[in-house]
């Protein structure tokens, strides 16, 4: 048989398998056109990792374009590979279309059907995506898969304020399990720490004295990496969506440390696109490593730039891939009937001090100067940019605060529970100060995780009716749909996923009422910059999680959010840049 060339299995650069294809010019030019992770710098000797992917769509070319194996291993390697691919695939499909039943789960309370499937799915593929929509019981889900005695010693990742509400979930869904809450930074004896008593009697730990699950916070993560690496045998990363940045941060580098030595993982997330689609990067390297190849094949292949603000040059077309490929599980209330009631978005135009904001715009002139002039360097910029974007946030939110709290002064007085969503302290306070009479409970970063669950707890049992609740605090937090069916957001989030978030601590499963979400707006400011550019951010966000969704093609570039409030500032003052 004539072949083209020669293949062979060798370890790349970036640490990853990759197959080494040597080809016929034809070929190789083929090949390139055919693999767009391919760098058009590759010349002659051509470079594809070997994820099982990739190595099914190379088995494919080789049909038409058959290459010599180097070493007979390498055949059976690619072979095992291609099969992989190709039973998780067939896997995935079947559990979505009903034709195939997932296995029983012994749960104190019964799953869903989509759920069963979903944890069927994880623990066959070993890593899985779950970006179901909030409140569909993602972590229902992920308890399931700890019924596989493979998977315990178990991990949880959580964010700060809730680890109980994790162990509670466990000992509702599955009480023979054993937790425990890591409550410190500096690793401990953890045997010595938990006990488990039925009828008296004290039972023997398992897993060489660790317990069934460990639960623990993203910031603590980094302390533990080096004692857990090895250990668990699956993590469980919530809110996964905190891994965007992958190994830049301390608790990325401990995650994924953590990951690439465990055998099952899974990440939880309705909304893991917090802002540019690149991102999706990190987050599926921390669950399935080198699933989407090294970074620069994956940004040459889905990316219109490379760097740490690469967008994806097709969102539907990426998410659909990573549906089909059995990476990403991602299911609507619509496709599993279990509709809530209606979520009413209300924009509201309303007035703002602008003494305020014009006090700031000497300064905010000043810095939106540094920012856009071609004379300054990149570290005074970047200085820049952080300030003018901390003084206008928050001379915005200041300026219209009172105006806020009217408006939620009028809701509650029409017997409505009440979510406000603030990010600065001063709003906070002025907020307080309006509202006082209300008895407004914090749930904010400046509270302990005890202060923010007598908060939460506060809210539901009826001791206050206003929750004042940051931005980029609580997110998961479950419980608030049982009383609250209104939120109203006092300032903006750069980031639509913040938005979805909090939303859907109200607007989720158990949710009886429907749900009305204020944006209250003000017409100068931050306010109009932020809107806009929090509609370029979804297209990526919406197009990878559902491929379905028709995209708006916008004509602007989406450039740097900083630059485009520095040059409003500009031309308000009809000032340009040096």
């Amino acid at each position: 048989m004539r072949t083209y060339g020669t293949i062979e299995l060798k370890a790349g650069k970036s640490g990853k398998n990759e197959w080494v294809i040597r080809a016929e010019s034809h070929v190789a030019l083929r090949l390139k056109r055919v693999f767009t992770r391919v760098g058009k710098r590759q010349q002659g000797t051509i470079h594809i990792t070997a994820t099982a992917d990739a190595t099914r769509d190379v088995q494919w070319f080789m049909e038409r374009y058959p290459l010599e194996f180097k070493r007979a291993a390498d055949k059976a390697t690619m072979d095992e590979l291609a099969n992989r691919h190709r039973e998780a695939v067939d896997l995935a499909a079947s559990l979505m279309a009903g034709t195939r039943d997932p296995r029983t789960f012994n749960l104190a309370l019964p799953l869903r059907a989509y759920q069963a499937s979903a944890a069927e799915l994880a623990l066959t593929t070993r890593g899985l995506l779950l970006a179901d929509v909030m409140g569909l019981g993602k972590s229902a889900t992920a308890i399931a898969t700890l019924c596989d005695p493979r998977t315990r010693p178990a991990l949880v990742v959580t964010m700060t304020h809730l680890p109980r509400q994790w162990q509670a979930e466990i000992r509702k869904f599955n009480p023979s399990l054993r937790s425990h809450i890591i409550r410190s930074t500096t690793p401990y004896d953890v045997r010595a720490r938990v006990h488990k008593r039925v009828n008296g009697q004290q039972l023997p730990l398992l897993h060489d004295g660790v317990p069934d699950v460990l639960i623990i916070n993203y910031h603590k993560l980094h302390g533990w990496a080096e004692t857990l690496a090895g250990v668990v045998k699956s993590v469980i990363f919530d809110e996964v969506q905190e891994l965007r940045r992958g190994t830049i941060s301390a608790k990325g580098a401990a995650a994924y440390h953590i990951a690439e030595r465990a055998d099952f993982r899974i990440g939880c997330s309705g909304t893991p696109v917090m802002n540019y689609g690149g991102e999706i990067y990190n987050v599926i390297e921390a669950l399935r490593p080198g699933e989407l190849g090294t970074e620069e094949e994956f940004q040459t292949e889905w990316a219109t730039h490379h760097g740490a603000k690469a967008r994806i040059k097709d969102p539907k077309a990426f998410g659909m891939y990573l549906r089909e490929n059995a990476i990403m599980l991602r299911r609507t209330r619509t496709d599993v009937a279990r509709e809530l009631p209606a979520l009413t978005n209300i924009v509201q135009h309303i007035d703002c001090d602008h003494d305020t904001i014009a006090r700031v715009e000497s300064d905010a002139g000043e810095l939106a100067r540094i920012i856009l002039s071609q004379n300054e360097q990149w570290r005074e910029k970047g200085q820049a940019s952080r300030d003018l974007d901390g003084l206008v946030r928050q001379a915005t939110g200041i300026a219209k605060a009172p105006a806020v709290a009217q408006l939620v002064r009028m809701i509650l007085e029409q017997g409505e529970k009440v979510v406000v969503y603030a990010w600065h302290r001063m709003v906070y306070e002025i907020l307080k100060a309006r509202l006082r009479e209300f008895n407004p409970a914090m749930f904010t970063g400046s509270e302990s995780p005890n202060q923010k669950e007598n908060a939460k707890q506060d809210f539901i049992e009826g001791r206050t009716d206003l929750l004042l609740m940051s931005l980029r605090a609580g997110a998961g937090l479950d419980g608030l749909q049982s009383v609250c069916s209104t939120l109203v957001f006092a300032e903006l989030d750069w980031s639509p996923g913040i938005h979805d978030q909090c939303t859907c601590r109200i607007h989720r499963d158990g949710q009886t009422r429907p749900v009305m979400a204020y944006y209250p707006l003000a017409p100068e400011g931050s306010d109009p910059i932020v809107a806009d550019v929090l509609g370029i951010k979804r297209g990526q966000a919406e197009g990878i999680v559902d491929p379905d969704v028709e995209l708006i093609e916008r004509l602007d570039s989406g450039a740097d959010h900083i630059r485009k409030l520095a040059e409003a500032y500009l031309a308000k003052k009809g000032m340009a840049a040096q």
